[in-house]
């Protein structure tokens, strides 16, 4: 005879088997992005408003570039998650592959295009 706890029984139960596993890589991904949009939205304050050449010296610095380069990379692994999340409890079937697809290129490209941007800054 097995002796289970209500809760025990409905461990590992939820509908994706990993809901708790995706809470906390959203709150880490959070927490990382608390301390660095205000670091990177200082960073590029400095940069606003200077010419050209200021705001490619600027960026192509290692701080800059790379505190940039993890801005983009946590926030949209972040938005990439938080929108699989909505669109598996809203949609089914086809509609929702399509759009699952849909935002993680769409998270990959934005990703890509601003890496690919950093690193021609860089090298110039």
């Amino acid at each position: 005879m097995r002796y289970l706890t209500d809760r025990k029984r409905a461990e590992g139960k939820g509908a994706a088997h990993a809901g708790t596993e995706h809470h906390w890589s959203m709150t880490v991904t959070a927490v990382i992005l608390a301390f660095l949009v205000p670091t990177w939205i200082y960073v590029f304050g400095h940069a606003l408003g200077g010419t050209r050449a200021e705001v490619l010296a600027t960026f192509a610095r290692p701080f800059p570039a790379i505190l940039t380069a993890l801005v983009l990379l946590v926030s949209m692994r972040h938005f990439a998650k938080g929108a699989t999340t909505t669109i598996e409890d809203y949609l089914r079937g086809s509609a929702r592959k399509s759009a699952l697809i849909a935002v993680y290129s769409l998270a990959a490209l934005i990703a890509a295009v601003g890496l690919w941007a950093l690193l021609r800054i860089m090298i110039s």
